[in-house]
């Protein structure tokens, strides 16, 4: 067991930080408070001056396909040979020993869902993990946690040569794959137990069925307006759910994305506009969206932005008119909802997984040193 004394605890619940103990036992937190009495045999940590923050969650990244020193032959995030691929898993992929995993660990970010796919059309399943591990079956929070689609430049450009050089046919594909996985789940149900019955197996539509049962959403890949709401208009059409990445013209139509209520994940910013789809970068986006009730997370897309310059990115949009109070949220509680561990993660409650980071001042400083991060309530060393 372990508590942390005296620290003023920056839940991501509530506004306003607040001093109390923080009691550790089997890997979750179990009792937050002021003046807590740590059981006979507890370990001690005085964390008095000391900031406490959730452990930071990035709600989209490729880390462990690609990052560290991995470059092009190492990359595993796009299967060039097929635009439709539902069937890859990125569990097979990650390379935990990737250097930006204890990069990310070390700055404080916890928890991240990374997987592949953005030029394919169906890119593959997702999976959240947590960023200390050996080996990935041993991190993993959920998986899957969604499904890979993409929208815009990356599907035309790196498949023009393959059947599919502009954006009606990318959402025609789309639409394709899911009608076909609607038929053979018909198919499936119909058949019942009897096993002469049942359509042949196909790994591909297999691997959409979670998604036409809602248990994970399409993550759809979109930067300009018109794709986003393409992505929002097919998820509609199946009944899915979905949840919008990159969003980079979000701010252009706020009140819009506002009335769907669906999640977004805004990013990665730190960078230049290296196509046309990201003219209108901004780090305005996420508070402008923020400001109109949207649930909206800063993601880095790792390794486009390095893993742990998380909370810089966070900082960069309070700098451009965000609330420090949406950007902790968005680096925090909402990417936990955003990915379905909301009730693991991103916030500091009794019963959660004791992923906390004890800093010597504001997170959002360049001035701050992380002076320790727990994972499940072991120090990251």
């Amino acid at each position: 067991m372990l508590c942390i004394k005296n620290g003023r605890v920056h839940d991501a619940l509530q506004p306003d930080a607040y001093l109390a103990d923080i009691l550790i036992k089997d890997g979750k937190i179990a009792g937050i408070g002021p003046g807590l009495t740590p059981p006979d045999g507890c370990e001690i940590i005085d964390a008095t001056g000391k900031e406490i923050y959730p452990g930071f969650v990035e709600a989209h990244c490729h880390v462990g396909l690609d990052g560290s020193g991995i470059g092009y032959e190492g990359n595993d995030v796009n299967e060039r040979n097929d635009i439709l691929c539902p069937h890859l898993r990125a569990i097979d992929g990650i390379q935990p020993m990737d250097p930006a995993f204890r990069e990310a660990a070390l700055a404080g970010v916890t928890t991240v869902c990374t997987g592949p796919g953005s030029a394919n059309v169906l890119g593959g399943a997702f999976t959240a993990i947590k960023t200390i591990g050996e080996r990935v079956d041993k991190m993993i929070v959920r998986d899957p946690a969604a499904m890979k689609c993409a929208f815009g430049e990356n599907p035309k450009r790196v498949y023009q040569e393959k059947g599919n050089c502009t954006r009606m046919t990318t959402a025609a594909r789309l639409r394709e794959a899911l009608f076909k996985a609607q038929e053979y789940d018909r198919k499936r149900a119909a058949a019942g137990d009897d096993p002469l019955k049942q359509p042949a197996y196909d790994m591909k539509l297999e691997a959409l069925l979670p998604v036409l049962h809602r248990e994970i959403p399409l993550k759809a890949h979109a930067h300009q307006a018109d794709d986003l709401f393409t992505a929002l208009r097919i998820a509609k059409e199946f009944g899915v759910r979905i949840t919008l990445e990159h969003v980079t013209e979000g701010h252009l139509v706020a009140d819009e994305l506002a009335a769907e209520g669906v999640p977004m994940a805004v990013g990665p910013s730190l960078t230049h506009a290296t196509k046309f789809e990201l003219r209108n970068k901004t780090f305005a986006t996420p508070g402008i969206l923020a400001a109109k009730g949207c649930d909206v997370s800063i993601i880095t897309d790792s390794p486009v932005i390095p893993l742990h310059y998380l909370p810089l990115c966070a900082a960069l949009a309070i700098k451009s008119g965000m609330t420090p109070f949406d950007a902790l949220r968005a680096i925090t509680i909402n990417p936990a909802k955003h990915i379905g561990i909301a009730d693991r993660v991103g916030s500091i409650e009794a019963g959660k997984d004791a992923d906390l980071c004890i800093m010597d001042g504001d997170c959002f400083s360049l001035a701050t040193t992380v002076e320790q991060v727990y994972i499940e309530g072991v120090p990251v060393k």
